[in-house]
């Protein structure tokens, strides 16, 4: 299977490295970060430009671009996995928009263009006759889209709470541990890299709430916005309120829901019993799902990182591959 990949820092290094490590029949034939691409057709040297990043240089050539992989590239899928803009979801909406017309399928990580326009691409990769997947775009190395709509399929879903933002979680954790200020533990945060220079994308709630608004359209058959989404964030809480919630043997974790019937959306800090399985420590996620024929049911793992994003693309891409495209 050829692939043609978009972006390439960490989560587009971690997909390169794991078609490195892992016999995948999968070739690379396109390739660009923001500054230059590469098209070969025989197959792009992966560990060179690997070795090319590392030093600090592009990928590829200059002038090269992912509008130039996305048109002229001679792959089977795009592989989108540029940073996200969920304001207008360009360029990569343009990218997914110009590979499903020309008859290719997509893999991406990338929730602005699934958050804001997941209508009109699903519509036009059917149209096509391609698949369009984005199980990175939520929960990072949880398989929790192909859970809920395959291993699921058939349940009718009531409810769907949990932790969806590592970066708040590790604050959360931290503050609660060793009474930490919010101010201490985002520095630490800030520190270990896992908070952006500017954190409000994570503390104030917006991407729990797009990964919410992602789940509630292509999964719940909803039709929301991140507008609809009631958000309040962490950077209000204080180590006593922690304390409190310690005295109930509780914590407090941000916790994204989904409502479907009652149309409710919401992110917001909940005091949570320190047994209950959403109490995950450091960066990592947990979802609960109620089902009707299933029960509660409660998923954990690594919700970011360049592996463990590249481990849901790479899911997907086998996916596609046992369906479609074997023997290309």
């Amino acid at each position: 299977m050829r692939i043609a990949i978009l972006g390439f820092g960490s989560v587009g290094q971690g997909i390169a490295r794991a078609i490195l490590a892992k016999d995948l029949n999968i070739t690379v034939t396109g390739l660009a970060d923001s500054r230059s691409g590469i098209i070969d057709a025989g197959g792009i040297d992966v560990a060179a430009a690997l070795a090319r990043k590392g030093n600090g240089d592009s990928c590829g050539t200059p002038g090269v671009s992912p509008a130039d992989v996305v048109a002229k590239a001679d792959y089977d899928v795009l592989v989108e996995v540029t940073p996200t803009n969920v304001e207008t979801a360009e360029p990569a909406l343009g990218h997914i928009r110009g590979a499903l017309g020309r008859h290719k399928h997509v893999v991406t990580s990338n929730k602005g263009p699934i958050a804001l326009a997941y209508p009109e691409l699903r519509a036009l990769a059917e149209a096509n006759g391609v698949l369009l997947r984005y199980e990175a775009t939520v929960c990072g190395a949880i398989p929790l889209i192909h859970a809920m709509q395959e291993g699921l399929a058939g349940n009718s879903i009531s409810r769907l709470y949990g932790v969806f933002n590592g970066t708040c979680n590790y604050i959360l954790t931290r503050m609660a541990e060793d009474s930490l200020t919010y101010e201490q533990a985002l520095a630490e945060a800030r520190e270990l890299g896992y908070a952006e220079a500017d954190p409000t994308y994570d503390v104030e709630g917006i991407d729990a709430g797009v990964k919410l608004v992602i789940l509630a359209n292509t999964i719940l058959d909803m039709h929301t916005t991140l507008d609809d989404v009631e958000r309040t964030g962490i950077t209000l809480l204080t180590p006593d309120a922690l304390r409190l919630a310690e005295d109930l043997d509780c914590t407090i974790r941000l916790i994204g829901e989904i409502v479907p019937k009652a149309g409710v959306l919401r992110v917001s800090p909940r005091i949570v019993g320190k047994a209950h399985p959403l109490v995950v420590e450091g960066t990592l996620n947990a979802v609960t799902v109620e089902a009707d024929l299933a029960g509660d049911l409660t998923f954990i793992g690594k919700g970011a990182g360049s592996t463990e994003t590249a481990s849901a693309v790479i899911g997907d891409l086998l996916y596609i591959h046992d369906r479609y495209v074997q023997g290309s």
